[in-house]
């Protein structure tokens, strides 16, 4: 399952640069297939497999991860960028590239591939319940307190959670989808499900963008070490602190290990900042996961 995930992330990565450098597609294409993942494939993933979850309080540990390793975040960037001098939209953009994670998109499939179909539920409560609320509260106040912009209100945060497609999907898989749905109903879902891996790293190697000034390979450097090895590496002992084990821990671990985030990137370039910094910590993690989160998984495999 891994090996045959990861060639077909390879080819639609190279499909996707090579319709880029022809320019055989819109140059909006990429945003397209990111909302087609958004508001079809991710739903269709959480219907699939989050009536399969039990729901009970050992799930508390994948909810509060991301929002103690975005803390640990915020002190690791803040020291470095004391430490090297970056400038404040340099610490800005590390801040929204390094804290929030890829944990739906690039992580659903990844888990899928790398642990199987049965660990799926523990990445979507991981991502619905912990990253995804955690990018619409921190990650709005971040955006304004560094972008200049008003604070976000109680009723703007609100606003963006209900308009989350997946998240209405999640609400009706703990209440409404019955574990064995009909099969022609669930047949339907997962094919819509599988092809969320092809569209992401189709869109990925479309708009990937990996130029940057030399004076922006420090933080990039320092960027990439903390996303892929420090947090990663931080979230071992975390998962055992908060008596994670098992399956459990194995995907709190993988998904605090993804790359990062490709809203938050985005937001800290509509934002205006450092966005060619944002813009190449999205395409070299992404590159460079390939190689970390397989390494990831197989430490995990012999000591979790």
């Amino acid at each position: 399952m891994a090996f045959d995930a990861f060639a077909l992330i390879l080819a639609m990565l190279a499909l996707g640069l090579l319709f880029a450098r022809l320019r055989v597609l819109p140059e909006n294409s990429a945003d397209v297939l990111n909302r087609i993942v958004l508001y079809i494939c991710l739903p269709a993933s959480v219907l699939t497999y989050v009536p399969r979850l039990r729901l009970d309080l050992s799930l508390a540990g994948l909810i509060v991860t991301p929002w103690l390793l975005a803390l640990v975040a915020v002190l690791l960037v803040w020291g470095c960028t004391r430490l090297f001098g970056f400038s404040r939209k340099e610490h800005a953009a590390l801040l929204m590239c390094v804290a929030f994670t890829n944990s739906s998109f690039i992580g659903y499939p990844m888990v899928r591939a790398l642990l199987g179909d049965h660990a799926l539920p523990y990445a979507v409560v991981y991502d619905q319940f912990g990253t995804f609320v955690m990018l619409s509260t921190l990650g709005l106040y971040l955006l304004a307190r560094y972008s200049g912009d008003a604070p976000p209100t109680t009723r703007m945060v609100l606003a963006r959670v209900a308009g989350f497609p997946p998240l209405w999907a999640l609400l009706f898989a703990l209440t409404l989808m019955p574990e064995q749905p009909p099969n022609w109903i669930a047949s339907a879902l997962k094919s819509l499900a599988d092809a969320m891996l092809p569209l992401v790293m189709l869109a990925v190697g479309f708009s990937l963008q990996l130029r940057l000034s030399p004076a922006e390979l420090k933080p990039l450097g320092v960027g990439l070490a903390l996303k892929l090895v420090l947090i990663p590496l931080l979230a071992w002992p975390l998962s055992l602190a908060l008596g994670l084990h098992g399956e459990m821990l194995k995907v709190n671990v993988l998904e605090s290990s993804m790359p990062t985030m490709i809203t938050a990137a985005a937001l800290a370039i509509t934002h205006r900042l450092a966005p060619r910094l944002s813009a190449a910590m999205v395409g070299y993690s992404i590159l460079l996961s390939l190689l970390t989160l397989p390494a990831w998984a197989w430490v995990l495999e012999r000591l979790a």
